[in-house]
Formats: structure tokens, C-alpha cells, sequence
């Protein structure tokens, strides 16, 4: 650097004297000025060995004791720390495995401390090949389309380079068949692949929760469900089972069922569609008031409503404060005749029977999605993703708008249940193996710094939304407070719909629905408290 400065300064001398600019004493003032300059980089080099060292001597003194241990492995050494975001944490350890603060490379500018192990080293994974096996990646990393994209993607390269790893995510199971592989994968014994598998609700996994199959989370010190990252979604709740949790969530939830409409139908009506958002928006969007446009827009060949009355039914029962399955200290509580839930069914089954009872005899069970296309209907509900870029809803050739479902009349603000795609390690690792997996899982699927709380409408604004879906009713249904999850899957012995739903529809006979299950549903929850 001392070298450079001096031969750029006198290349600027050597310079005005090919221009005739330069004279003998202009000359005599520059190199007074080049020895100033170096005898002051060298003062500042010397400062700079001795920040080096004490810097050196601080990395020495910080470190997790024993971070990698998981379940009690002695052996591991591996430690953490956290992004830009958690840095007002004192230095120093804390339990739970709150992360030390590293003082920073001079050599290398970033806006993430670095995990360490107990002897200050960087941890080291090895160069282990960690695969998120879920039913529609294909293990190919897209161009990024805007900035947060672009940040997302060199963090990810900085974490995997940083701490030797690599990561990706692979489609190898189908959405049918990958609850029956996670359990064939277990019980099969496993094999040299490094899996963090993706699973849905199904009661496969119920029972593979309850048998042990998948690794205790809670045991694992690099994972810390207090954090925003986990507990905004709820999952690692509806994966807990006597004190240990088996399934995780990152970031916010997915937006789940509301209630899209057809904006002509509505304005031939008299209905200015405007009126659901506002009403969305001050909290007059309640059961009596989607009764009552539905009446208003209903005659003729115009139905006010056609819907996947097994999606519908369940968001009627969260949206009241009811559930199927509870749970409390004690464990899982049988909640379908709980007040709040029969008396969604109750009101739901009269909407049915007014609204909905125009399917033609023997029609298949997504009549209902050709019928919305068809112009005739006002009002379908179903989940978020049905209005993406890849749905039906693509089709369609009028103008729709997205609401949430609205809220009943036990409840104070608007209320979904929340469901994800759960995370869950196999439980036949060792804790060293489990450990470096959810290690490398929970850095991968943390968000750069400077979006720390970003939500990702990319998605939404690909689709049919229109701009007061994205900004307003989106950002509702993954909001804090606005959502629950349901334990009615985490039961073996309970299959939901074939079990109950798929029976909840125009003309049923609602309380032999319930007294049909009743006896066998508090029959399997009191073998899953045991």
C-alpha cells in the first residue's frame, strides 16, 4: 500500500512535467510530501498488526461449549451465531444457545457474525451435501427477478461457502406419496443421504410422530422456535408432543382459505365489490354480511355460491373460535361439539343448503371450479394458492377479488388456521448428524439482512390478485394473531375427511355426522394422550 501511494503520487509529479506544469521546487514540496505520507502508513500499518492480534485473542475466548452436543454427544464441537439482526445480544454465551458476538474480519466486510466452535474456529460441516427432499423443487437454482431475490441469493452462497456445506432442494417424493417415503425412508434404516424431508398432514405422520420416527427438534441447540423465524407460523406448536417438538416451519405462514368473488356478478347486483375490501378493513366483514350480499345477488341462473365444501366447512369452524382437536397440559381435547364449532357447522350447512345446492347429481367433486369459470356464481371459497399463476382460476374472463374468510360471532378480529409444509429430520441420525443438518436448515432458511421481515407477494402478483388482495388481504392472513393450527391431524386414529368432512355438505343431516365419529375420535385421543 506505502509502495503504491508513493509511485501514484510521483507518477502524478512525472506527469506535470511532461505538460511543462511542474517545477524544481513543485517537485521538492511532492516528495517531502510522499516521505510524510509514508512514514504515516507506516504508523498506521503498526496499528493495524496490533488491532490484528488483539482481535485474534478475542476470537480465542469466544465460543459455544459444547454447541454441536444435540441430545448429549460430547464429541461435537460445532457452535453458532446469529444474523445482523439479533446483534444486540451482550457477548459472551447464554443458554438455549444464544449467539456470542465475533468481532469482525477487517479483511472481510459482511453484515453476518460467524459461528464458532469452543476453540474459536469457524465451523466446519465437512463439505456435507444436505438435500431438502419435497415434492416440487427441481434442484435448480433460478436467476434471481428482483432484490430481495439477489440478497437471498449471496447469502445463501456466503453460508454455504462460509461454513462448507452445500444445500439444495429436490423434488424426489410426489405430494401423494411422501408421507408413505418419510416413514419407508425410517424404518428402512436410511442411508448416506443427508435429508431434511417435507411433509404434509396425513395420517401416516400422525402415527410416525407417536412412534418415535422423527428426530426431537427441542434437543438441538441450534434451533431456537422463540424467534420470529419460527414462531410467526405455529408449526413447531402443532408438532409438539409431551415437551418435545418434531416439525418445523421457517418465515411466515402460507396465506390459507378466503373468500374470492366475481366482481361482475356483484355489480350487476348492485354490489360495488370495493365494499368487501372496506369492509375487510374496519371488521364488518362478518357471517350476516356474506349472507346477506349472497341473498342479494342470488336469482335466476346466478348462484351466490359454489366452493369445496370440505375447505369452506373448516375455515366456518376457525373462523368462530371452534376447533375439531384442542390441546391443553394435558394433551389433545375433543373439541367437535364444543359450542363455537357446532354452531359454525350449524350456520355453514344452512349456507349450503341455500347457496350451494346446485351441483347436478353424479358431478365430480371439482364441478364446483368450472362452475365459478362459467360467470354464473358470486361467491367461491377455497385456499390462497388456487388464484396463483398455475391454477384454473387463470381461465377465468372476469375480474375477481380475494377477501379473507369472514369472522363469526364468538370471535373479535378475523381468525384461519394456518397450515405448512412441516420440516422434520429423520430420527434415526445421531445427534452429530441431526444437528449439522438443522444447522445448515436453519441458516439456509433465515432472510438477509435488511429483510428480516420482508413477505414475499411475488407469488400473488403473478396471479389473479388484484392490488387490494396483495396489499391488504395476504398480509392479513399471515399477520400475528390471525391464525391457529390444527391438531386434528397429530391424532392417529383421526382421518378428517374421510372421517367427517367429506359428509358436510347441501341436505345433511349434520348431528349423525357428529355422533358417527364422536365415540372413535375421543377413543383415539385418549390413546394419543397415553
Amino acid at each position: 500500500m506505502k509502495k503504491a501511494l508513493a509511485l501514484a503520487l510521483c507518477g502524478l509529479t512525472f506527469a506535470g512535467m511532461l505538460t511543462g506544469c511542474a517545477t524544481d521546487a513543485d517537485v521538492a514540496r511532492l516528495e517531502k510530501k510522499v516521505e510524510k505520507l509514508e512514514a504515516d502508513i507506516e504508523e498506521l500499518e503498526a496499528e493495524n498488526e496490533e488491532l490484528m492480534q488483539e482481535n485474534s485473542d478475542l476470537r480465542s475466548q469466544i465460543s459455544y461449549s459444547n454447541a454441536g452436543s444435540g441430545a448429549g454427544n460430547a464429541a461435537a464441537t460445532d457452535t453458532s451465531t446469529e444474523p445482523a439482526e439479533d446483534t444486540t445480544a451482550d457477548a459472551g454465551t447464554t443458554d438455549q444457545g444464544t449467539p456470542v458476538e465475533v468481532p469482525a474480519d477487517p479483511y472481510f466486510e459482511s453484515p453476518y457474525q460467524i459461528y464458532t466452535d469452543e476453540y474459536g474456529n469457524v465451523i466446519d460441516l465437512g463439505g456435507m451435501e444436505i438435500i431438502i427432499r419435497d415434492w416440487w423443487s427441481t434442484g435448480e437454482i433460478p436467476e434471481p427477478t428482483n432484490e430481495y431475490e439477489e440478497a437471498r441469493l449471496e447469502y445463501r452462497e456466503w453460508i454455504q461457502e462460509t461454513y462448507n456445506f452445500t444445500i439444495k432442494e429436490l423434488a424426489i417424493s410426489d405430494w401423494g406419496s411422501t408421507p408413505y417415503d418419510f416413514v419407508d425412508y425410517v424404518t428402512g434404516g436410511g442411508d448416506y443421504n443427508n435429508y431434511v424431508f417435507v411433509i404434509r398432514d396425513d395420517p401416516s405422520i400422525a402415527d410416525a410422530l407417536h412412534d418415535g420416527l422423527m428426530y426431537d427438534l427441542s434437543t438441538l441447540d441450534c434451533l431456537d422456535f422463540s424467534k420470529a423465524q419460527y414462531a410467526r407460523n405455529l408449526t413447531h406448536e402443532q408438532y409438539t408432543y409431551k415437551g418435545g417438538i418434531y416439525g418445523m416451519y421457517s418465515g411466515f405462514s402460507e396465506a390459507r382459505t378466503g373468500v374470492y368473488f366475481n366482481k361482475d356478478v356483484l355489480r350487476a347486483a348492485g354490489v360495488d365489490p370495493d365494499d368487501i375490501y372496506d369492509m375487510q378493513a374496519d371488521g364488518t366483514w362478518t357471517w350476516e354480511a356474506f349472507d346477506d350480499i349472497m341473498a342479494t345477488v342470488q336469482g335466476g341462473n346466478i348462484y351466490g355460491l359454489c366452493t369445496n365444501e370440505s375447505v369452506m366447512t373448516s375455515a366456518a369452524i376457525y373462523s368462530n373460535g371452534g376447533s375439531y382437536v384442542g390441546i391443553n397440559r394435558d394433551g389433545y381435547t375433543y373439541n367437535l361439539e364444543n359450542s363455537n364449532t357446532v354452531e359454525a357447522l350449524e350456520w355453514v350447512v344452512e349456507l349450503y343448503n341455500r347457496y350451494d345446492n346446485h351441483d347436478p347429481d353424479g358431478a365430480n367433486w371439482d364441478y364446483y371450479q368450472g362452475e365459478f369459470l362459467s360467470g354464473n356464481v358470486a361467491f367461491f371459497v377455497d385456499d390462497s394458492y388456487v388464484g396463483q399463476s398455475y391454477s384454473f382460476l387463470m381461465d377465468a374472463s372476469f375480474d375477481i377479488g380475494f377477501v379473507t374468510f369472514p369472522k363469526g360471532p364468538q370471535v373479535d378480529c378475523y381468525k384461519g388456521c394456518w397450515s405448512n409444509n412441516v420440516a422434520v429430520i429423520p430420527g434415526i441420525y445421531d445427534a452429530d448428524r441431526a444437528w449439522k443438518i438443522a444447522f445448515a436448515y436453519d441458516l439456509y432458511n433465515r432472510e438477509p439482512a435488511g429483510y428480516e421481515d420482508f413477505f414475499d407477494t411475488s407469488s400473488f402478483r403473478s396471479g389473479i390478485f388484484d392490488s387490494r388482495a396483495i396489499d391488504e388481504t395476504i398480509p392479513l392472513m399471515v399477520s400475528p394473531g390471525f391464525g391457529t393450527v390444527s391438531y386434528a391431524a397429530m391424532v392417529p386414529g383421526i382421518s378428517l375427511g374421510s372421517d367427517f368432512l367429506w359428509n358436510i355438505n347441501a341436505g345433511c343431516d349434520l348431528y349423525s355426522c357428529i355422533d358417527w365419529v364422536s365415540y372413535s375420535w375421543q377413543e383415539a385421543i385418549d390413546e394419543a394422550n397415553r
